[in-house]
């Protein structure tokens, strides 16, 4: 009889997914995968889990709830937890107390979306226990997506060497040291830092690996020169790797972003002779570069040219063509291409609105840009951590206390910016307006998310509450601190054998 070998996956029990030890959940679970969550039980556990004080406390009321906790809706709970900016020890509890259930094992979204909560704040230690914890459980849930959720966030605040010792790490986490793995790191170095770097490391590991058309497509998206991005396109024709549309759009990036909008058509016309048919992304590149050449028009233009040849633009060609109207100062135009996406059944997005608070915030009109706000929290598309700090920004400037209360509660309230960057200018106006009980509990709020107020902030609301004789709201605000522990620094709890020897050292 043939072994039973598969991917695990999700059981037809609210509380157990398939897994290689449990085969006899397979048959039923796939009657069910397609069993609707409840929003309701969503909403129940993550007001639990976001409440939750203790361990123990936790496990009680998750299990007076009568909720079931299988993986769909422990999937959406994290993921409310993420995108709410929750706090990630609370969720780590959650995260650990349904894993460690017999028989019980999380999906690979789960364990992303749990190690990227843990790397935004910083927690590193834990991100390893985490992977440590999941190796011995079910290895196959470490995939190249874990590999770069991880190194990003590790990216943003260490150097490229730390990075690289990070990566080097998980040869001894993941089921397979490949490719696929090399091109989680190239990525990130391309995001998080700068193509020099993530040349450097290619050019370092690549014997150590097989590079594909993807290792290529990566490094040609984030070249900003088109000498060294053409470099890259002939070492991948020498390897005898064949340019997809992929390739051809990275290449079409690149001189469009350096205003050399001859060779992107001529580009566009190579794709065509080899039956590649430019599509949304490629029109989206060509339409910024006519942007930073100052024909705002033509780019125009090109929307209906996608329109004539079947390929209708989506929000990102309009957001791109809105985006060099402003730069020219034609808010009319801007304005007008916005409704003209609206009335193609297309929703602006936070990069739209952005777009708008950018020009607002440059010329200081309080008056649109608080209109504008006003309208996409109706409308229901919550602003990015950009346009908060436009705002927010702004509001300092003019002095407006009350705005910037509204936009910090709407924050807490609906979980979306970034406490972090936000709070740093909203403590620095309520400081300089003498509001002390308001940045207090702005502090309070913040902590309570699980996320830790800059030094230079708290020391600011030191110094005046020091100067009002507020010694015990003092004292609860610096044990709040004392919680978040010292400075951040990478964990020791793994073995070091698979770090970066002097040898292969990485400048």
């Amino acid at each position: 009889m043939m072994a039973l070998k598969a991917k695990p996956i999700s059981s037809p029990s609210p509380f157990f997914r398939y897994s290689p030890q449990n085969p006899i959940f397979f048959l039923p679970r796939l009657l069910s995968s397609q069993t609707p969550i409840d929003s309701d039980d969503v909403d129940t556990v993550y007001r639990i889990v976001s409440s939750s004080t203790h361990s123990k406390n936790l496990k009680q009321n998750l299990k007076s709830s009568g909720v079931f906790l299988s993986n769909d809706l422990i999937d959406e709970v994290l993921k409310r937890a993420r995108f709410s900016h929750g706090n990630p020890l609370q969720a780590l509890e959650f995260f650990n107390y349904t894993g460690n259930r017999r028989g019980f094992y999380h999906t690979t979204f789960a364990l992303d979306t749990m190690l990227y909560m843990l790397g935004r704040s910083r927690m590193f230690e834990k991100m390893w226990e985490v992977l440590v914890e999941i190796k011995s459980k079910d290895r196959n849930l470490i995939t190249p997506r874990t590999v770069m959720v991880v190194l990003a966030r590790i990216a943003k605040v260490c150097s490229v060497r730390e990075t690289v010792e990070c990566f080097r790490k998980f040869k001894k986490l993941v089921p397979e040291f490949d490719t696929a793995c090399f091109n989680a790191l190239l990525r990130t170095l391309c995001q998080e830092k700068s193509m020099t770097d993530a040349r450097n490391v290619y050019h370092k590991l690549k014997q150590s690996f097989r590079p594909n058309l993807q290792t290529f497509n990566i490094l040609l998206s984030g070249w900003k020169s088109s000498e060294e991005a053409e470099g890259f396109f002939e070492e991948m024709r020498e390897m005898g790797l064949k340019p997809d549309i992929v390739s051809y759009n990275c290449l079409i990036d690149v001189y469009s972003k350096n205003r050399e909008m001859e060779k992107a058509f001529k580009v566009m016309e190579t794709m065509r002779d080899e039956d590649i048919s430019p599509d949304k992304i490629t029109y989206t590149c060509v339409i910024g570069g006519l942007g930073l050449v100052g024909q705002p028009d033509k780019a125009k233009d090109v929307l209906k040219e996608m329109k004539q040849l079947g390929c209708y633009p989506d929000v990102a060609a309009y957001n791109a063509a809105i985006r060099n109207f402003c730069i020219a100062k034609r808010l009319g135009d801007a304005n007008g291409l916005m409704e003209e996406m609206i009335s193609n059944g297309l929703s602006p997005n936070a990069t739209t609105y952005n777009l708008f608070f950018r020009v607002f915030f440059w010329s200081s009109d309080l008056q649109n840009s608080w209109s504008l706000y006003e309208r996409i929290m109706h409308t229901g598309c919550l602003p990015n951590t950009q346009s908060c700090m436009f705002l927010i920004r702004l509001f300092r400037r003019l002095e407006k206390v009350d705005m910037a209360l509204q936009l910090w509660n709407d924050m807490v309230e609906r979980g979306f910016g970034s406490y972090i960057l936000v709070s740093d200018v909203l403590f620095d106006l309520l400081c300089d307006m003498g509001k002390l009980t308001e940045a207090e509990t702005c502090f309070l709020q913040m902590v309570e998310k699980g996320h830790k107020p800059s030094n230079v902030s708290f020391r600011r609301i030191k110094v005046l509450m020091e100067l009002a004789n507020k010694h015990e709201a003092l004292k609860n605000l610096t044990e709040k601190m004392a919680l978040f522990g010292s400075s951040i620094h990478l964990p020791e709890g793994m073995d070091r054998s698979t770090e970066v020897l002097p040898s292969e050292s990485l400048v």
